[in-house]
């Protein structure tokens, strides 16, 4: 897999790249500013581009809107966002299109190994991997609170692994029960939030991202 890599901390960014070159990707180039990556993802096209929010000059949002930029140019291309907090406006702007091969994680828990693996390959392949922190934002602010707040705890629970992108099976996994009982927990979900199921993991967490962002006709 090639990846472009932006991040402004030297230390972080030599980090990533052996980390991920010593698991067998390629870091075609790593870069530091909003300009560099830009160039870096016109030139290189890559399989999916890891993307600090802050970049210079001015470490706001350039390498978020770089990102978004080079989406336009080549729909779908798989853009797995670092951040040092929780920003909701640029959560919802990376989440707009719908279009899945979209991640977004907090940096303290992306030197966690396998985790970070896990979603890399998750968003290469066209998944989505949101950060739990994210998503609880994300749930919070929801405009919908009415049916969220009818989910029972354990719903609530399978409803943000759900949105993490992890299948009914692994979300079993890690709650330590079975495959027919998640089946169950995401049918009621579903039913609660007026929202069509769908066997495809991908599109049942679009189905949850849009129906968070309230853009659900």
């Amino acid at each position: 897999m090639r990846i472009v890599l932006a991040e402004d901390l030297p230390l972080l960014r030599e980090g990533l790249t052996h980390m991920l070159e010593a698991r067998g990707f390629e870091i075609v180039e790593a870069v530091a500013s909003g300009g560099e990556l830009a160039a870096a993802l016109r030139t290189h096209r890559p399989d999916l581009a890891i993307v600090d929010v802050r970049l210079p000059p001015t470490f706001t949002d350039e390498g978020l809107r770089a990102a978004l930029a080079a989406r336009r140019e080549t729909p779908g291309l798989p853009v797995l966002v670092l951040s040092q907090h929780v920003e909701q406006l640029y959560a919802h702007e990376l989440l707009a299109d719908g279009g899945g091969a979209i991640g977004y994680l907090l940096k303290d828990r992306v030197l966690g190994g396998e985790q970070f693996i896990d979603a890399l390959n998750r968003v290469a392949a066209g998944g989505t991997a949101l950060d739990p922190d994210v998503i609880s934002a994300l749930l919070s602010s929801s405009n919908r609170q009415e049916p969220l707040g009818s989910l029972t705890a354990r719903e609530r629970e399978v409803l943000e692994l759900m949105t993490e992108g992890r299948s009914n099976a692994a979300i079993a996994q890690r709650l330590h029960l079975s495959d027919g009982a998640i089946s169950k927990y995401t049918t009621s979900i579903f039913a609660k939030l007026g929202i069509a199921d769908s066997p495809d993991d991908n599109r049942r967490v679009l189905a949850v991202l849009a129906y968070l962002d309230g853009n659900r006709s």
